[in-house]
Formats: C-alpha cells, sequence, structure tokens
C-alpha cells in the first residue's frame, strides 16, 4: 500500500509538471500576444517591446517557464488582467465558494443516489425499480442549462419563493443556493442512481448471494454484509469523478445563476485573455483531478482486496478466480 501511495504521488507530480508544461506552452509561447492581451490592442510596438523586456518575455522559452515556475510554487501567481488584484486570494476566494456549493451537493447527491441505487437494484424489476428508473433516466438525460431555465421558472416567475440570482453579494444565503444547488443535486442523483442500481442488480444474482438466501439469511443482512461492499466500487468511482466536475464543471450553472465560483472565474478568465487566472485554475484543476483519482484507487482497493492481490503480485500470473467468489466475503460466513 505504501509503494503504492508512493508511486501514484510521482505520478501525480509528472502529471502536473506535464500539465503546467503544456499550459504555459499554449498560453504564453508568443510573447508578443502576450504583450498585446496585457496592455491592449491600442498599445505601441515600443511599448510592447519595453515591456517584454521589463518582464522578461525576451529570454528563451525555458529559462520564462522556469521562472514561471518557480514564482507558481512559491505562491507568486501574478496579478489578474482583469480585476487587477493578486490572482492567489481571488481564487482562493471563488474556490471557498465553489467548495460551499460541492460540499452541500455531495452531502444530498450520495446519500439519495446511493439510496435510491441500492433500493432498485434489490427490486429489480418492481414497481419502485421502474419508478427509480425512469426518475434516473429524466434528471440525467435534461441537460443542467435547461433544469436551471424549469427550476427558475418554477420556483422564481410562478412561486416566488426564491431568487433567481446567487450572487451572494450580502454574504451566504440559504434562499440563493437552493437553485444552484438542486440543479446540481438532481443530475448527479440520477446519474450515481443508475450506477448503483446496475452493481447492486449484478451482485445481487451472484451465486453467494443466492446461497446466503439458501442459508436462510434475512434480506437486510444479505444486503448489509455481502452486496454493499462488492456493489460500491463503481459508485465510489463515479463518487470521486463528481468532485473534479463539481469543481470547473459546473460553469453552466454558476454563470446562469450568477454565482461567484471558481468555474464562474474560469468563464470570465477565458472571455477577457486573463492569462494568469487561467494558468492557476488550470493547475488547481489537475490538481484535484489527479487526487481524487489517487483516493478512488484506494478507495476501490480497500473496497476489492483482489485488485490489492494482484498489484503484489504483478509478476507472477493472477489467480484465477471465478465468479462465485465474493470480494470480500463468502457467503460461508452466513
Amino acid at each position: 500500500m505504501l509503494r503504492t501511495g508512493l508511486v501514484r504521488m510521482i505520478e501525480i507530480a509528472l502529471t502536473m509538471l506535464t500539465v503546467s508544461v503544456i499550459v504555459y506552452l499554449l498560453l504564453e509561447f508568443d510573447s508578443d500576444d502576450v504583450a498585446v492581451k496585457v496592455l491592449g490592442q491600442f498599445s505601441t510596438a515600443a511599448q510592447r517591446t519595453q515591456w517584454l523586456h521589463e518582464h522578461g518575455y525576451d529570454q528563451g522559452f525555458l529559462v520564462r517557464y522556469l521562472a514561471w515556475l518557480r514564482s507558481f510554487l512559491s505562491g507568486d501567481w501574478g496579478r489578474s488582467l482583469h480585476y487587477q488584484v493578486p490572482v492567489l486570494p481571488l481564487v482562493a476566494e471563488r474556490l471557498v465558494a465553489t467548495a460551499i456549493l460541492g460540499v452541500l451537493t455531495l452531502a444530498l447527491m450520495i446519500p439519495l443516489g446511493l439510496g435510491f441505487g441500492i433500493l432498485a437494484g434489490i427490486r429489480e424489476g418492481c414497481a419502485v425499480d421502474r419508478v427509480i428508473s425512469i426518475f434516473s433516466i429524466v434528471t440525467t438525460s435534461v441537460p443542467e442549462f435547461a433544469s436551471a431555465v424549469f427550476l427558475t421558472g418554477f420556483f422564481v416567475f410562478w412561486l416566488g419563493l426564491l431568487p433567481g440570482a446567487s450572487t451572494m453579494t450580502s454574504g451566504f444565503s440559504w434562499q440563493e443556493i437552493v437553485l444552484p444547488l438542486l440543479v446540481l443535486v438532481l443530475y448527479g442523483t440520477g446519474y450515481l442512481a443508475r450506477v448503483t442500481r446496475a452493481s447492486v442488480a449484478e451482485v445481487m444474482n451472484a451465486p453467494y448471494v443466492r446461497t446466503a438466501r439458501m442459508k436462510g439469511a434475512g434480506p437486510w443482512r444479505i444486503v448489509g454484509r455481502h452486496v454493499l461492499r462488492n456493489a460500491l466500487v463503481a459508485p465510489a468511482t463515479i463518487i470521486m469523478l463528481q468532485i473534479p466536475w463539481l469543481l470547473s464543471g459546473v460553469i453552466v450553472v454558476e454563470v446562469f445563476f450568477a454565482y461567484r465560483g471558481f468555474g464562474s472565474l474560469l468563464y470570465e478568465a477565458g472571455l477577457n485573455s486573463d492569462i494568469n487566472v487561467i494558468e492557476a485554475c488550470a493547475m488547481i484543476s489537475v490538481f484535484v483531478v489527479v487526487v481524487t483519482q489517487l483516493c478512488s484507487d484506494l478507495i476501490n482497493t480497500w473496497l476489492n482486496p483482489r485488485t490489492r492481490r494482484i498489484r503484489v503480485t504483478c509478476a507472477a500470473p493472477a489467480p484465477i478466480v471465478g465468479s462465485a467468489t465474493p470480494l470480500s466475503k463468502s457467503a460461508e460466513s452466513v
């Protein structure tokens, strides 16, 4: 486990280093274009040349990249060209806002998605399964902007219960966060419920579950001791994939409700060619992606011990494990 963790940490460092080179290459390879973005299109050639010399852009690409990387690692992320403030506190403020929205979304989405999925999986083919499946398909197939429009029309214009914008200009407001939270929870819950339902239904038909039934084990004992752990591998991966999506994949929701989060900051930076903010957002997004993937691997290894054994004995042929063998514990313990 320790060796695997170290290997994954090295992979994270190499991935972030590679992404940093690509991002810097795409945004700052053409130094003249950088000068135009900073000084404006009406600046003179003499002004651009002087600015490039003062900021070291007359040096080679590798020298400039290493200087940028050293400044980034030391916490000097430069100034925003659009907001004219340091990038680090600006990004940190938006990250906190998105973290609040993301934590609340996960706090509602995980129990609802897992609960609906487990209930539909153990009742496969029944009316409950069909109702939950229809709900999951509808909420997953409707795009976020469409559900945002529908919920805004229903709660804002028809019922008049909620505000239509989530600017949070006077501080955190529960009323303002309800609509973006509802849009994200509906979409994520349906997706998670469908994945969980498929995993639970597959495990419920496994031979060791039938053996447990024949030995007289109750339905909730079977689900709690033999089904859940084996069926949660795929849902756990989906949950970890939702975290980077909630960070930078909710641009539509944040922009629609004017929520001042990380996604809307990235959108504004792209519109205004705010190079320093784009670079910072890209590095943070990549860091979150690789860290969540590491956590996903660790959780899957804990849920499925076979992956750990296969990694340890990777040099030897993998043991042949029959489909009737449970992942966590056998039905002999029933």
